[in-house]
């Protein structure tokens, strides 16, 4: 197929391109594929996590620190990931990340005990931090390269992987596989897909420097309001696809005693709406606008959770997770371009910023709501959240979008 002729259609086909670009531009499909991978891997093991918290008799509060494992990895490898992006380029560091990935999520769910399971997480905390700053950056270059829009699609990608991942997880509970065959069959798929994109990744420019010079692997910057007001409203958007991702199966199997298909189903059911609304995202998001849409993204989302705590049943909280998952969907491809355009930051900067502080309500989120569960039960743990999506909606009001 002429993918050129698609790419060169006139302004009234702008939303056929923008979606079919991530599949039919084969790099961007590569890239595409790292963030489905890195998702497939999430999605495969927090389904389980209900699994071994039973299996290692832990409390909420228990599960929740040893979740912090997790962004303890974050925050050790976050200050070295520009250093060896700089330095080995983005296509070395999304090929070897998600090596690391594939192998550390094995650990955790063949954890005889605590520790081991904190240790297999910690890990997983450091290849996480390397692939998000990776294949973040190698999109943004492919975009500035091919002059594509791929952001937003490449999220949906990650969505797409993590639908794929918790519906294969809900199938293998259902048909009794054991949960380590399930989790290194996973792990073993993203292997080899790993090393059949290398030589895709390859091709995609790398950004040694910017246009100005700048190294991609720049410092973290002092945040200025702006940058500021984009990572608290990434850290609200982040702590929503936190709960869903390791809360949903908890809520759903331990609170309301569903089974442990329908537990499965719902990080499945936010991720099929979050997968949607990023594949039209580059499309409509100029014609809404990113601050509307993370004003009401933020309000959507909050909706979402009070109607899994008010209709406390496995189908209304299923809509409530869907709910939640519209609108988390576009906040992380707005925000991700956004902090590269703020006046008086430098792009990378700006990018290595927002994400490392956004990454860090991703993975910590979860385990602050595991304290606030262990103390007044996970109802609060959700309203908790609820609430910090309310704010990102204020903020989102304030807040200059360049």
């Amino acid at each position: 197929m002429n993918t050129t002729a698609i790419f060169d259609r006139p302004r009234r086909n702008l939303f056929l391109r923008n979606l079919l670009t991530i599949f039919l531009h084969p790099q961007a499909l590569a890239v595409g594929l790292v963030f489905a991978s890195d998702s497939i891997l999430l999605g495969s093991w927090v389904a389980h996590i209900p699994y071994v918290k039973a299996k290692l008799q832990l409390s909420d509060g228990d599960l929740g620190l040893l979740l912090f494992a997790m962004p303890l990895g974050l925050i050790i490898m976050n200050p070295v990931t520009g250093w060896i992006i700089a330095r080995i380029g983005e296509a070395r560091s999304c090929f070897l990340s998600a090596i690391a990935l594939s192998l550390a999520v094995c650990i955790p769910i063949n954890a005889p005990n605590a520790a081991v399971m904190g240790l297999g997480l910690f890990l997983m905390g450091i290849a996480a931090a390397l692939i998000n700053v990776a294949m973040n950056t190698s999109a943004t270059n492919l975009e500035r390269a091919e002059g594509i829009t791929i952001m937003s699609s490449c999220h949906g990608m990650w969505s797409l992987g993590g639908l794929f991942g918790s519906g294969v997880a809900g199938a293998v509970i259902a048909m009794h596989v054991s949960p380590q065959v399930h989790v290194l069959a996973m792990a073993g798929l993203i292997l080899i897909l790993t090393f059949f994109l290398k030589p895709l990744l390859a091709k995609i420019p790398s950004s040694s420097r910017t246009e100005s010079g700048e190294k991609t692997g720049s410092s973290f910057v002092r945040p200025n309001r702006d940058l500021l007001f984009m990572i608290l409203i990434g850290l609200a958007v982040a702590m929503g696809e936190g709960i869903a991702l390791d809360w949903s199966a908890v809520y759903l199997r331990q609170t309301l005693g569903a089974s442990s298909q329908i537990a499965a189903l719902g990080f499945a059911s936010f991720s099929l709406t979050m997968t949607v609304f990023r594949f039209f995202g580059d499309s409509f998001i100029p014609k809404i606008g990113g601050k509307r849409w993370l004003f009401f993204g933020g309000i959507l989302g909050a909706i979402g959770l009070f109607v899994a705590i008010a209709l406390p049943y496995p189908a209304t909280v299923l809509l409530g997770f869907a709910l939640l998952g519209a609108g988390c969907s576009l906040g992380a491809p707005i925000l991700y371009g956004a902090s590269m355009r703020v006046p008086g930051i430098p792009p990378a900067a700006g990018l290595a910023t927002f994400a490392t502080f956004s990454f860090i309500g991703f993975l910590a989120g979860p385990p602050v709501i595991g304290f606030v569960a262990e103390a007044f039960g996970l109802y609060y743990g959700l309203a908790f959240v609820a609430i910090i999506l309310l704010i990102s909606a204020g903020l989102a009001r304030l807040v200059n979008l360049f």
